[in-house]
């Protein structure tokens, strides 16, 4: 008997419809139920060919138990490893690579120096020019945390004072500046087993449990080639990062979709935001999905899904060829000050970091 699992935390409707859909369409060799955990010990396997992972990234114990029991050939979704890894400008640097539109996006440096630091371990860092990030972003502009998400700590901009007054409340969060898109038409699409994809109409404007309650704007042969476009995208960041259950927001301006958030690994999947319909088929899908991979699970190997990142040779094939584009003009980076010493993050002003 193969055991498929479901690890999860707060959530209520999606855990259950999961393992229910799963026991209706399985084999009698494979069953669904909800993960339980007793004594965790190294280097000894769990009872599940597969287990949908949508908590650990919020609790490290399970994290620790995931990691052990992919090394014993768990087929953990999404991949434990690459998740403890991921972040949000790694990602979008990824994106460029695979050809994927993303907003412009600089990297910060944490207000407040992290725990057990001194001005002497940055020596490496120099000033920051400010004048020459707001040119290059502009305003309105986003600031949010280079890593994390369900809108934690994210901002908008609409001037530098707007900018250094977010900056002073940041502590010791390492964060992104990035341009704002005005858009006109805003897309979630939901990627499983990287493969099966929904593109779902989106206003993040709106209260939380009216978000999916919107229309797509773009009409006739545009809108057919929006949708392919984008498609095309989820597939690619999908492939490229290695998640078996993500979704991907993407900001429509003059016609072209940006890709604004897509490392969503335990993305929201309740009935009570998502809605029936888009409800019925996450769990088909992500029912289908874990069947699958139970039946070709091998226990004691890697059973992991590796982006084509971590797969120096898949990713050379994948790889479109581009010119990289400068991350600011060079005469206006020509403006920033030679530092005579090597400035470390303290207060910031207008004019350093």
């Amino acid at each position: 008997m193969k055991k498929i699992g479901i690890l999860f935390g707060q959530e209520n409707t999606f855990p259950q419809a999961f393992v229910d859909r799963v026991n209706e369409k399985a084999p009698a060799d494979i069953r669904a139920e909800f993960v339980q955990i007793n004594q965790v010990e190294q280097h000894v396997a769990s009872d599940y060919a597969v287990i949908i992972d949508r908590i650990s990234q919020d609790v490290p114990f399970y994290r620790a138990f995931l990691k052990n029991a992919a090394l014993m050939g768990t087929a953990v979704i999404n991949n434990p490893f690459w998740w403890s890894a991921d972040e949000k400008f790694f990602n979008n640097a990824l994106a460029v690579r695979l050809g994927v539109p993303v907003p412009k996006t600089l990297l910060l440096p944490s207000k407040a120096r992290p725990d057990d630091t001194t001005e002497r371990s940055f020596r490496n860092l120099n000033m920051m020019d400010w004048d020459a990030a707001f040119a290059h972003i502009g305003f309105p502009a986003y600031m949010k945390p280079h890593s994390g998400g369900g809108w934690k700590s994210v901002y908008k901009l609409h001037s530098p004072d707007d900018f250094f007054r977010a900056y002073d409340e940041t502590n010791q969060l390492v964060m992104l500046f990035q341009e704002s898109v005005e858009f006109t038409d805003y897309f979630r699409c939901y990627c499983i087993g990287g493969k099966e994809v929904l593109i779902m109409p989106y206003e993040p404007r709106n209260e939380p449990h009216l978000r999916y309650a919107t229309e797509m704007k773009t009409t006739g042969d545009a809108a057919k080639k929006l949708l392919a476009t984008m498609k095309d995208y989820v597939l690619k960041l999908n492939k490229g990062l290695g998640y078996d259950f993500n979704t991907v927001e993407f900001a429509v301006r003059d016609g072209i979709p940006l890709a604004i958030d897509f490392g969503n690994p335990a993305p929201d999947a309740d009935l009570h935001s998502v809605g029936q319909q888009n409800f019925e088929w996450v769990v088909e899908a992500a029912a289908n999905m874990a069947i699958a991979r139970a039946k070709a699970q091998k226990p004691g190997q890697d059973n992991l899904t590796w982006g084509t990142f971590v797969q120096p040779t898949a990713a050379k094939a994948a790889a479109p060829k581009a010119a990289a584009k400068p991350a600011m003009k060079a005469a206006t980076a020509a403006k920033a000050p030679a530092a005579k010493k090597p400035a470390a993050p303290k207060k910031p002003t207008k004019g350093a970091a």
